[in-house]
């Protein structure tokens, strides 16, 4: 039998301070916003290292493509 191991679970004060040290209030936003994803065990909001993982990533990558062209929203 081939058991997956178990993916790790970070609290949100854990996770604010993974990416760099944003606060507990912003992790709280980012699942607000649908963001990040929550995870809940028993009664406690959990965030799950993939879902934290995922967003770094689109962030580093939005980061390094600015707009092509420079061009704003005003133009």
């Amino acid at each position: 039998m081939n058991a997956k191991p178990l993916e790790t679970l970070y609290s949100v004060e854990e996770a604010a301070k993974k990416p760099g040290g944003v606060s507990k209030f912003t992790i709280y936003a980012w699942m607000s916003r649908g963001t990040l994803e929550r995870t809940r065990v028993g009664g406690r909001v959990m965030v799950r290292e993939s879902s934290l993982l995922k967003l770094l990533q689109q962030g580093s990558e939005r980061q390094s493509n600015p707009r092509k062209n420079g061009a704003s929203h005003d133009e």
